[in-house]
């Protein structure tokens, strides 16, 4: 097969804002609700609702240099290009990108694991743990098969399942609220326990909520009129999460207190609807979990393959077709989907979650000092803007660095060693290549 047969292939005007839109809303909502409800809550304590919000102003800080960079170089490679934009094909650009690709990776693997943790709730099963992995091993597979039908299975599928996805949560939370009486046992503005640290990492933990809007950025090229709708279906996507958001959070802290979010920290989701709705609410809520996590794997995979081939195709990062037909965009789908499983099967979801956010973080301050110091006039960003957004992620990686080192220093040693292969195997790559 010629070298022009395997190049990967973008449908340009493939997808519509509304696609876009529930795409990005199909990664944040899978990761944000059901996986990380429990995780922020007990780092954060009576401030849980807080941290959804507070790390919505880290995210739409953020947002501002994917939508400035969005409309000026709209790419189906979206941040590997515009990494490429502020620092060329170096090996700040190689690693920096591929930082952003495992975070996205680490990001399948914890909605797949979440999808696990939420349909076992459906049967009386509690000694069988392998069953978890099993079954996120299992939805990978199913979002490997939608991907490889093409764009517009994967638009069809999102969007429908955004729908229902979002449509099921906000059923949900009016439910709960209805049911709390509006008293919020768990939320409280004077917290007995919470402390700053504490509350500055849930923020961390809070931000992977919301970073799916980058997976629109990795289809930009593909998106209709790219040049405006990258831009509004990211401030679009970022707003409907910050309502769905807040409503569960509330809902989740009027029916539990602190103490039974963290021991049902996994499922606390499906823990919460049972005041609400008995029996029949742990269904409803597993099952609308189940929507969730389908829809949140398949936008991802769909959107990092993307990214992931688009570094191939720039000769930043190595590629063997290992004996596999098609072209390369099939080829990264398939080193996608093996890795997330890997993943799914060896790490919990807390160890999962910090990762996804230490490889995000630094990705992000990388954006948005590049842009910073190189693109700030020819997009016409605000240096203020910029400097707040990487002030901002500083101060909530410094705060989740300080509670691990506290409670589980294991995952930094990991962010630390993966951080270093990424970067010496980039360079080493780099130089045999020139």
């Amino acid at each position: 097969m010629s070298n022009d047969a395997r190049s990967a292939r973008y449908q340009k005007n493939s997808l519509t804002l509304a696609g876009a839109v529930a795409m990005g809303t199909g990664v944040m909502i899978g990761a944000g609700i059901f996986a990380l409800t429990g995780q922020v809550a007990e780092l954060a304590g009576e401030w849980f609702a807080l941290a959804f919000l507070a790390a919505a102003v880290v995210s739409g800080f953020s947002a501002y240099s994917y939508v400035k960079l969005a409309n000026a170089y709209p790419s189906a490679g979206g941040i590997a290009m515009f990494l490429e934009k502020a620092y060329g094909k170096s090996m700040m650009t190689g690693a920096t990108a591929l930082l952003m690709y495992f975070s996205m990776v680490i990001n399948e693997s914890l909605v797949a694991r979440t999808f696990g943790t939420y349909t076992l709730q459906l049967f009386d099963i509690s000694e069988a743990n392998y069953l978890v992995p099993a079954l996120g091993v299992a939805l990978l597979s199913f979002a490997f098969l939608v991907n490889i039908l093409g764009n517009r299975a994967v638009q069809s599928l999102s969007f429908v399942l955004a729908f229902l996805k979002i449509g099921g949560i906000a059923v949900f939370a009016v439910a709960g609220l209805w049911v709390s009486g509006l008293t919020f046992q768990s939320v409280s503005l004077d917290p007995a326990d919470t402390t700053l640290t504490g509350f500055l990492g849930a923020v961390a933990l809070a931000v992977l909520a919301y970073k799916g809007f980058t997976t629109i950025t990795n289809s930009g090229e593909e998106i209709d009129d790219p040049h405006r709708n990258v831009g509004r279906a990211i401030i679009i996507s970022i707003l409907i999460c910050v309502v769905i958001y807040l409503l569960v959070s509330l809902a989740v802290g009027g029916n539990l207190s602190i103490e039974e979010i963290v021991r049902a920290r996994d499922y606390s989701l499906a823990e919460a609807s049972k005041p609400a709705f008995g029996r029949y609410g742990l269904w409803f809520t597993v099952w609308f979990a189940i929507v969730a996590t389908v829809s949140g794997v398949i936008a991802s995979v769909f959107a990092v393959s993307r990214m992931l081939a688009m570094l191939t195709e720039m000769k930043l990062v190595p590629h063997s077709h290992f004996g596999m037909p098609g072209d390369i965009q099939k080829h990264t789908l398939v080193y996608t989907i093996v890795a997330a499983m890997f993943l799914t099967v060896f790490f919990d979801l807390g160890r999962i979650a910090s990762l996804g956010a230490i490889f995000y973080i630094v990705m992000d301050i990388a954006v948005h000092w590049g842009i910073l110091r190189r693109l700030r006039k020819d997009i016409d960003a605000s240096a203020i803007v910029l400097g707040a957004a990487i002030a901002f992620d500083l101060i909530v990686l410094g705060a989740l660095l300080i509670v691990k080192a506290q409670s589980d220093v294991l995952v930094i040693y990991a962010s630390l060693i993966g951080i270093t292969l990424i970067f010496a195997g980039e360079r080493l790559f780099l130089r045999r290549l020139n």
